[in-house]
């Protein structure tokens, strides 16, 4: 791994803005958007479609497309500042210091080519190793993540493994430079459930055996409950809630985080309708004054539609959850 002291943070993310230049003029994606994962840890990182969720990984692992551009803030990855970095720059880090683990592997994966001889020129870009070590190096890796027969597998194809398979390589992919950092962007979202929590237990493994931290990108509260250590909640480009899993998701303090949970269906639960967040994300370039939650929130007042809360010592992005004063 990296070299990283216990107190250091893997992943800094401080105040970070991004914005979009369009005819329509300046939008923001993100909005000062902060937060930390420390070696081992996982930080689960939700919200609905739009909320800046991806977003935020892409702009961690400098993929953002133009016109999209970091604009404020700052994101460290291993004690290094990494958003003043030009592209061949950061090129150089993807892989060695922070790896990606993106949705569907198939987009990962180059059907051409046995997923050995990928693994193995992606670990002779990284390390400086020869073919007949770096396949030796490919195989175990293939054994880490759990794939059986890994001397014989590497010669296979892609279309020879199943969804859950192909995961376990991309994994083993993104674990070939021993990056300290890992955006996982919803790693589980096209398998089933027995092959979720597999590929959910293994992402937590490797946390414990490895010390890597990782950024878990989804909109599964189950996913997060199983395998995160803490949660941050997003809305429209804002972090509104962040704190251990076990209070984020038990005793949720600002608004948007109660109705996300409350429309979650509990087993043994019988209820006569699910609870819903009227409303939907507001767009880039109609996102409210003040909090921008509130045109959605059942208990905003005209105090939320001035000012923008900010977290906060409670962790939550709410006046009333800082028990203060909404009029």
């Amino acid at each position: 791994m990296n070299a990283v002291t216990a107190i250091d943070p893997v992943l800094s993310v401080e105040n970070l803005t991004v914005e979009f230049q369009t005819r329509r003029g300046r939008l923001v994606a993100l909005d000062g958007v902060s937060f930390t994962i420390q070696p081992g840890e996982i930080l689960g990182v939700v919200g609905e479609s739009g909320a800046g969720k991806s977003m935020t990984g892409m702009a961690v692992l400098g993929l953002l497309e133009p016109p999209g551009r970091v604009a404020g803030g700052q994101i460290r990855i291993a004690g290094q500042r990494t958003d003043t970095l030009n592209d061949r720059q950061m090129a150089q880090i993807r892989g060695r210091t922070v790896g990606a683990i993106f949705q569907d592997p198939l987009t990962s994966l180059n059907p051409l080519f046995s997923v050995g001889e990928q693994l193995i020129e992606t670990i002779r870009l990284h390390k400086p190793l020869s073919r007949a070590a770096a396949r030796t190096r490919a195989i175990a890796l293939l054994q880490q993540v759990g794939i059986p027969g890994a001397p014989e597998r590497i010669s296979h194809y892609p279309h020879q493994f199943s969804g859950g398979m192909r995961q376990r390589v991309v994994i083993a992919l993104a674990l070939a430079g021993d990056p300290a950092l890992l955006i996982a962007d919803e790693p589980t979202t096209a398998l089933d459930v027995s092959i979720q929590a597999q590929i959910t237990a293994l992402l937590r493994k490797l946390c414990l055996d490895q010390g890597a931290a990782v950024m878990l990108v989804t909109h599964d509260m189950g996913v997060i409950a199983e395998t995160a250590d803490r949660v941050a909640v997003m809305y429209a480009g804002r972090v509104v809630e962040i704190g251990p899993v076990a209070e984020v998701l038990g005793a949720p303090r600002h608004p948007y985080t109660r109705g996300l949970m409350g429309s979650i269906p509990a087993l043994g639960a019988r209820v006569a309708r699910l609870e819903q967040i009227d409303g939907a994300m507001p767009r880039l370039h109609a996102i409210p004054k003040g909090c921008a939650f509130n045109p959605r929130c059942p208990v905003a007042g005209p105090r939320c539609r001035r000012e923008r809360p900010q977290l906060g010592a409670v962790g939550a992005a709410c006046f009333l959850a800082q028990k203060e004063d909404v009029a």
